[in-house]
């Protein structure tokens, strides 16, 4: 992992995560111990309105965590409710955490590259629909990040399960003063969560 990677990690704590954030988060935690507990691949489809977002970003945070506590079998993937495009702020508030970042189009919706670890794949970013062909078409747990998506998306085809995860949207700092800080914040209370949910496994 990138050196700046590691210390955003490691300067995270699952201590500020509050009993009723936990509460939220056990479900997940309980579905991917079962996973373990069977063997079974881990698939993680994380869903907002737009897939522009939280989504992206608790995709790879995911990802990431699932690579740093040694999480064998952990797919992560994003979709929306409707396709857009990944916010460029999100690219680069992930790449001043230490991500590697590669741009791979230029078109209306451009496909990213994330990197959290040198040797390790690529997580691909684009905006799409949560059933895209990209994403699994069943056995998945469907990870609900926002509200609309979870009011509005009330059977997800496929998933074995829904978790409603939800945060806040930093699109509501966007052209601002404090949009950078709000994004970074945004990232890292993903981050946390993230940390939190893969620490408590048992292998």
């Amino acid at each position: 992992m990138n050196q700046t990677l590691v210390k955003n990690i490691e300067a995270l704590s699952a201590g500020t995560i509050s009993e009723e954030r936990k509460i939220v988060l056990q479900p997940l935690v309980d579905y991917v111990q079962r996973k373990i507990e069977t063997d079974q691949t881990i698939r993680l489809n994380f869903i907002c309105t737009h897939n522009s977002r939280r989504s992206h970003l608790s995709q790879i945070w995911a990802q990431t965590m699932a690579y740093h506590f040694d999480v064998k079998n952990v797919y992560c993937y994003s979709g929306g409710t409707e396709a857009t495009a990944m916010f460029p702020k999100v690219a680069e508030t992930l790449s001043n955490q230490g991500f590697q970042i590669q741009k791979l189009s230029e078109n209306e919706n451009p496909v990213y590259a994330v990197k959290y670890a040198q040797n390790e794949a690529a997580v691909i970013c684009f905006s799409k629909e949560y059933n895209n062909d990209f994403n699994p078409k069943n056995e998945f747990g469907a990870i609900m990040t926002c509200n609309n998506a979870d009011e509005g998306c009330p059977i997800v085809f496929g998933a074995e399960d829904r978790f409603p995860i939800k945060y806040d949207d930093p699109k509501a700092s966007d052209n601002t003063p404090e949009q950078t800080q709000v994004y970074a914040e945004r990232s890292l209370q993903i981050a946390s969560e993230m940390l939190y949910v893969f620490s408590q496994l048992k292998k």
